[in-house]
């Protein structure tokens, strides 16, 4: 975990890697919580014998399922001393780049890429790549953008 004294601290940061979270298993029971929740029951999330005798594959992770993940992976990558609260902005250019199985590990890696400080916030976006233990190329890429308050 990478600790940073204050907004400032962590607006110097600007232009480098931030960190890569802990890895996180995505097992079935998460995949099934969240298509109830969201109503997404599409077979190919929740239903492991119709993957197994069609795609000879098990169940994969929601593409949204993954972005959700991001803001926990963000907490147990950062942290900044002083702030309030921390609330998402928003996401520019999600892409979905390879399905995560269930069972699957995945991970995040943080690039601040730009940093506006404002009075007592900071508004960040950070470049993410969620990667998938075992796999070259990464679940999906997203730019994700944060205010911070102090």
């Amino acid at each position: 975990m990478r600790q940073f004294k204050s907004l400032d601290a962590f607006a110097a940061a600007l232009g480098g890697d931030i960190g890569v979270s802990p890895w996180m298993t995505v097992d079935q029971a998460m995949i099934d919580a969240f298509a109830r929740v969201t109503g997404d029951d599409q077979w190919i999330h929740v239903d492991p014998e119709r993957c197994r005798r069609e795609l000879g594959t098990g169940t994969i992770a929601h593409g949204y399922l993954l972005v959700s993940l991001l803001p926990a992976l963000a907490r147990r990558t950062y942290r900044i001393e002083g702030i309030s609260r921390a609330v998402n902005y928003g996401s520019d250019k999600v892409r979905f780049l390879t399905p995560v199985p269930a069972g699957g590990r995945v991970r995040a890696r943080f690039h601040l890429a730009e940093a506006e400080r404002e009075a007592a916030r900071l508004k960040i976006l950070n470049r993410v790549q969620l990667e998938v233990e075992g796999q070259e190329k990464p679940a999906l890429v997203a730019e994700v953008l944060t205010v911070f308050y102090g």
